[in-house]
Protein backbone atom coordinates (compact mmCIF):
# COMPACT_ATOMS: atom_id res chain seq x y z
CA UNK A 1 0.00 0.00 0.00
CA UNK A 2 1.35 3.40 -1.02
CA UNK A 3 1.84 5.85 1.85
CA UNK A 4 -0.27 9.01 1.60
CA UNK A 5 1.90 12.07 1.09
CA UNK A 6 1.00 15.21 3.02
CA UNK A 7 0.26 18.62 1.55
CA UNK A 8 1.95 21.89 2.50
CA UNK A 9 -0.98 23.06 4.63
CA UNK A 10 -0.92 19.81 6.58
CA UNK A 11 2.84 19.97 7.11
CA UNK A 12 2.91 23.67 8.03
CA UNK A 13 -0.39 23.46 9.95
CA UNK A 14 -1.56 26.83 8.64
CA UNK A 15 -5.23 25.76 8.74
CA UNK A 16 -5.96 27.74 5.55
CA UNK A 17 -7.09 24.90 3.28
CA UNK A 18 -10.82 24.87 2.44
CA UNK A 19 -12.70 24.22 5.68
CA UNK A 20 -9.71 25.17 7.82
CA UNK A 21 -10.00 27.06 11.11
CA UNK A 22 -8.22 30.19 9.82
CA UNK A 23 -9.96 30.52 6.45
CA UNK A 24 -12.57 32.98 7.68
CA UNK A 25 -9.91 35.18 9.28
CA UNK A 26 -7.10 34.94 6.69
CA UNK A 27 -8.68 33.45 3.57
CA UNK A 28 -8.05 30.22 1.68
CA UNK A 29 -4.44 29.49 0.72
CA UNK A 30 -3.86 29.79 -3.02
CA UNK A 31 -2.04 26.43 -3.11
CA UNK A 32 -5.04 24.60 -1.70
CA UNK A 33 -7.39 25.73 -4.48
CA UNK A 34 -5.06 26.07 -7.47
CA UNK A 35 -5.96 23.75 -10.34
CA UNK A 36 -3.03 24.30 -12.70
CA UNK A 37 -1.13 21.29 -11.36
CA UNK A 38 -3.80 18.64 -11.84
CA UNK A 39 -5.96 20.16 -9.12
CA UNK A 40 -3.76 21.04 -6.17
CA UNK A 41 -6.47 20.13 -3.69
CA UNK A 42 -7.78 17.20 -5.69
CA UNK A 43 -5.17 16.04 -8.19
CA UNK A 44 -2.15 13.78 -8.03
CA UNK A 45 0.19 16.61 -7.03
CA UNK A 46 -2.01 17.95 -4.23
CA UNK A 47 -0.47 20.78 -2.19
CA UNK A 48 3.00 19.43 -2.62
CA UNK A 49 4.22 22.13 -4.97
CA UNK A 50 3.16 25.24 -3.04
CA UNK A 51 6.32 27.07 -4.18
CA UNK A 52 5.03 27.02 -7.76
CA UNK A 53 1.78 28.75 -6.83
CA UNK A 54 1.71 32.55 -6.58
CA UNK A 55 -0.01 34.13 -3.61
CA UNK A 56 0.57 31.37 -1.07
CA UNK A 57 0.89 32.22 2.59
CA UNK A 58 3.92 31.00 4.47
CA UNK A 59 5.10 32.09 7.87
CA UNK A 60 2.11 34.40 8.16
CA UNK A 61 2.96 36.38 5.00
CA UNK A 62 1.32 36.23 1.60
CA UNK A 63 4.00 35.59 -1.00
CA UNK A 64 4.28 36.61 -4.62
CA UNK A 65 5.43 34.63 -7.64
CA UNK A 66 8.00 31.82 -7.56
CA UNK A 67 10.66 34.24 -8.79
CA UNK A 68 9.89 36.55 -5.86
CA UNK A 69 9.81 33.81 -3.22
CA UNK A 70 12.43 31.43 -4.62
CA UNK A 71 15.05 32.06 -1.92
CA UNK A 72 12.65 31.52 0.97
CA UNK A 73 11.13 28.44 -0.67
CA UNK A 74 14.47 26.79 -1.35
CA UNK A 75 15.30 27.11 2.35
CA UNK A 76 11.89 25.77 3.45
CA UNK A 77 11.86 22.47 5.32
CA UNK A 78 8.76 21.31 3.42
CA UNK A 79 10.44 22.08 0.07
CA UNK A 80 13.50 20.07 1.19
CA UNK A 81 11.29 17.15 2.22
CA UNK A 82 9.58 17.04 -1.17
CA UNK A 83 12.90 17.25 -3.02
CA UNK A 84 14.25 14.32 -1.00
CA UNK A 85 11.17 12.22 -1.81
Amino acid sequence: MEQRKINCWEYKKCERAPGGKKVEEKGVCAASIDSSFDGINFGKNAGRICWAVAGTCCGGEVQGTYAEKRDSCIGCDFYQLIQEE
